[in-house]
């Protein structure tokens, strides 16, 4: 019998134990079949081994440490519904960035777990399988926990109930599908910037941080509880990504001109984005607790110089369009909602002019844009609402060929001319919204020819019918779009706020 004491394994050995030798070589079948996609992209490997996962999170921990959470989150939602939280919003206003987060982000978390059980197969390396393996399974429990979160407003509420029909349909929720399709149809080393970089790094920050804060300070429990759940894995994440880019750095110098190539692409698609976040947080909060210029001016330009100083040490250069982003962040939200607002018959939630009070609040955050370019056309829209004769453009807006987002936006260095450009390809003329997304498309234009575009399909699947429309996005004219003023939700979150007041006299 043996008496001895076992030594306790540290973490480091039980952490190679449960992941680099779980690995094996093949015998029956060649490295070249078995990940065929790994010299599909010009990157050179040259020992796997080097990847470093710098958590060092093995398995059975993974399970322990996410189950705590989920019993917390879990807990946490059951008493936000059983109390009706939904009463103690600040109104109902709120919900409508909701259920653009809804429509536009949530579906995405699930592509994001395929996308990362897919990298995990086509990697080599046993570190980055298991590395992707843990992702994979987080994004997989942020998409539903956010949906479930959500899903007790749909009891009370209108547009919360067709999210997965207008992620792939409705105009502005292709924005986000169109980013993750480019993404999961890249190989497996471009996905990883695209999401490990662009999504985790430069959207993330700037969406759960500022946004969720927000929540809270609009009285919206279950909400805060998914963000704050999920960010403490976005730590993990974003780790992966530069750790990822890293790796590729430093195992071949060939691999840099790709690398570089692969920033300046995912940076501006995931900028394009953010202009969703601009409005969410600038317009739909009623009670704000930063605008977007100063959310990002901490997680974009602070975080974003310190990211490119650390790998500036490779030879990587800031993405090549940063200065036209920012040029654009004192003036996207403001474009971004006129939009959403003059194409609200298409919209699956509620928009409205913003108050006397809104305005003194955006003239303060954008002392140098709102109200010079902004203001006189919220004043218009006003002029127009009190005469009755309020905005309504049925029209169907030209939409760019890369990023998907309607072409509204205005030149980099002229406020006042819309940016438009346009590129001739197999005698088709292709259409974008900026420099940024025009160079991708020139660059990989097979690709983005192929794109899935929602007004196309509009004509060529109903044929340019309205109605018809409405009912293929699961959308409910008059409920779920127009105007919050007079709306059944306005009207529902008065009258309960009213009841449960009066109750408790």
């Amino acid at each position: 019998m043996d008496t001895h004491a076992k030594k306790k394994l540290g973490l480091k050995d039980k952490y190679r134990l449960l992941t680099r030798d779980l690995g094996w070589e093949p015998s029956y079948r060649t490295h070249e079949e078995i990940h065929p996609y790994l010299n599909f992209e010009g990157i050179k490997v040259h020992d796997w081994d080097k990847w470093e996962d710098p958590f060092r999170l093995t398995m059975d921990s993974y399970w322990k440490y996410q189950a705590e959470k989920e019993r917390k989150f879990y807990a946490i939602i059951d008493a936000h519904a059983q109390n009706n939280g939904h009463l103690n919003l600040t109104d109902a206003r709120y919900l409508s960035a909701i259920k653009l987060f809804l429509q536009a982000i949530s579906p995405n978390e699930y592509c994001a777990h395929k996308g990362f059980a897919r990298a995990g197969r086509e990697f080599a390396g046993v570190g980055t399988q298991v590395a992707c393996q843990m992702q994979a399974l987080d994004e997989l429990r942020h998409a539903q926990t956010q949906i479930h979160a959500m899903s007790n407003y749909n009891r009370y509420y209108e547009g919360f109930h067709a999210f997965a029909q207008q992620r792939d349909r409705i105009w502005y929720a292709t924005v986000p599908r169109s980013f993750f399709d480019d993404a999961m149809t890249a190989g497996p080393f471009e996905f990883m910037i695209a999401i490990g970089f662009s999504f985790e790094y430069v959207l993330t920050n700037l969406l759960f941080v500022p946004f969720m804060s927000g929540a809270a300070y609009n009285g919206d429990l279950a909400t805060v509880t998914f963000g704050f759940s999920a960010q403490s894995d976005e730590a993990r994440h974003m780790t992966l990504g530069l750790e990822c880019i890293k790796f590729m750095l430093e195992q071949d110098p060939d691999n840099l001109p790709i690398v570089q190539g692969w920033i300046d692409k995912w940076f501006w698609r995931g900028i394009r984005i953010l202009g969703l976040v601009g409005a969410m947080m600038d317009y739909m909060l009623p009670k704000r607790v930063m605008s977007w210029r100063e959310a990002w001016n901490i997680y974009g330009v602070e975080n974003g110089n310190a990211l490119f100083r650390d790998l500036a040490r490779y030879g990587i250069k800031p993405p090549k369009h940063w200065e036209d982003a920012e040029k654009s962040i004192d003036h996207v939200p403001h474009q971004f909602m006129l939009a959403l607002y003059q194409w609200n018959f298409g919209t699956a939630f509620h928009t409205w002019i913003p108050s006397d009070d809104d305005f003194e609040w955006l003239s303060k955050k954008y002392p140098e844009t709102f109200d010079r370019y902004y203001r006189p056309r919220w004043e218009h829209l006003k002029k127009l609402a009190a005469a009755g004769t309020p905005l309504k453009n049925v029209g169907l807006a030209r939409l760019c060929q890369v990023c998907q987002l309607p072409c509204i936006f205005t030149e980099p260095d002229d406020p006042t001319l819309t940016c438009h450009r346009e590129t001739e390809y197999r005698d088709e003329t292709y259409h974008f919204c900026s420099d940024g997304c025009q160079h991708i498309f020139e660059n990989e234009p097979e690709k983005y020819i192929q794109a899935w575009m929602p007004m196309p399909a509009l004509f060529r699947e109903l044929q340019g019918d309205i109605p018809q429309w409405m009912d293929w996005v699961g959308m409910v004219e008059g409920k779920d779009n127009h105007d919050y003023v007079g709306s059944h939700d306005e009207r529902n979150f008065n009258n309960w706020r009213a009841a449960a007041a009066s109750n408790n006299v």
